[in-house]
Parts: C-alpha cells; sequence; structure tokens
C-alpha cells in the first residue's frame, strides 16, 4: 500500500528512482532555496524530499523566522512526528526502506538531521549539515557525518562546533568538518545576498554529492 506524500516538496531524477535525501529548511522555511537544492540532488540522479516543518509558512524576517523556529523547540514532538513521516514515505517512495537514508540540514535544519540520526538511527546512514550543531551523546547513531561551517558566524560559534566534532568522535562515527574562509552564516544560500559567497558555495556541494556518493557504493556493489 502506497503511502501519501506528507506536506513538503519532492524532486524526481530522470531516471525516475534513484537514493533518497531529506532536504530539512533552514529558520527561513520551505522556500523556494530549499526547493531548488531539492531540485539540484535530483538532477544528479538523487531522490529528494524537503518535509515542510512549517506547514506553509514561510518568512525573510529573522523576528518571524526566530518565533516560528521558536515554536517548533517549544514542541519537539510535532516535528519528530513530522519528521518520521517524511523519513517513512520518502524510504518508500526510493524503494529503499531497509538501506537507509541520507540527510541535508541547512541551519535549522542541521539541528534536526543531527538530531533525527540519533532518534531514528536505523533509517540514517549519513548526514551533512550546514552551519547548525545539536548538542548530546551520539552513541545510538549508525551515520557518518559531513559538516560545513563558517569562519564567522554569529549564530553558530567555534565552541559549539567544536563540541559536536568531539561528541561524533567519542561515539566512534566517521566524520569530516570543513570550514570556509571568509563566510558567515547562510554563505550556501543563494537568496542571502548579504551572506551567500559562491566560491564556497560550490566547494561544498562538490564535497557534499561527493560525500553522498561514497554512501551509496555500498547499493550499487
Amino acid at each position: 500500500m502506497s503511502r501519501s506524500q506528507p506536506q513538503g516538496f519532492l524532486a524526481v531524477p530522470p531516471a525516475g528512482k534513484g537514493p533518497a535525501v531529506l532536504v530539512l529548511h533552514a529558520w527561513w522555511g520551505l522556500n523556494d532555496a530549499m526547493k531548488a537544492i531539492c531540485t539540484s540532488l535530483a538532477e544528479s540522479g538523487f531522490m529528494a524530499f524537503a518535509p515542510d516543518l512549517y506547514h506553509a509558512k514561510v518568512t525573510d524576517s529573522i523576528p518571524d523566522a526566530e518565533a516560528l523556529s521558536g515554536a517548533l523547540f517549544g514542541n519537539l514532538d510535532q516535528p519528530r512526528a513530522d519528521l518520521a513521516e517524511a523519513t517513512s514515505f520518502l524510504a518508500q517512495r526510493a524503494g529503499k526502506a531497509d538501506r537507509g537514508l541520507a540527510v541535508i540540514g541547512f541551519s535549522l535544519g542541521a539541528f534536526f538531521a543531527l538530531d533525527l540520526s540519533v532518534t531514528a538511527p536505523k533509517h540514517i546512514r549519513s548526514a551533512v549539515v550546514f552551519y547548525g550543531t545539536r548538542p548530546g551523546d551520539y552513541s545510538s547513531s549508525r551515520a557518518a557525518y559531513l559538516g560545513h561551517f563558517a569562519e564567522t558566524d554569529e549564530f553558530e560559534p567555534q565552541s559549539e562546533v567544536d563540541r559536536l566534532e568531539v561528541a561524533l568522535r567519542a561515539a566512534g562515527r566517521p566524520v569530516t568538518f570543513h570550514r570556509y574562509r571568509g563566510t558567515g552564516h547562510w554563505f550556501f544560500e543563494p537568496d542571502r545576498p548579504q551572506a551567500f559567497n559562491q566560491a564556497a558555495a560550490d566547494l561544498a556541494w562538490e564535497r557534499t554529492l561527493a560525500f553522498l556518493d561514497d554512501s551509496m557504493i555500498e547499493e550499487t556493489c
């Protein structure tokens, strides 16, 4: 029995099938920039789904984004339920229910990508995070991790990035973190002209695709 699509954006590769990737949006919501990331993944052969954690609310205002994200953190059961539904949908849609998924998270979405790797470890085999962290214990995780972080970030201090890296290594997880010189928060997102850095974004994307390709090798063996 097929599962209906949860609220969100699905991008299907030209072949109609491919390795599955969840894309978790930044605190602005599921905007066109996040949908474009899903489309780019599909063009590279991945099936990408971005769940809408804000349920149709999108903003360009930092105060509104703080309010929307604060509501999620005030009731973590709701976004976790949304992510569980999205994970099940994408696994079934991609036909990879028994092989696990990859997840990419941006800022706010990075927290939830990391959280999902711990709360649903059997489903997440690889996680990519952009300028976002999550404190805590990762001993239940089964994932490999790739992180992209800014050189100067008022929202994500270096101490938190270091603490995350220590926690992942303490859990015995494969982890590679990159820091991009001359960048700040949101450097990957082209709709943030005050922060976007084309060179850093291109390099981060190249590294992300290589990481995802490596994590899928076992599927083609």
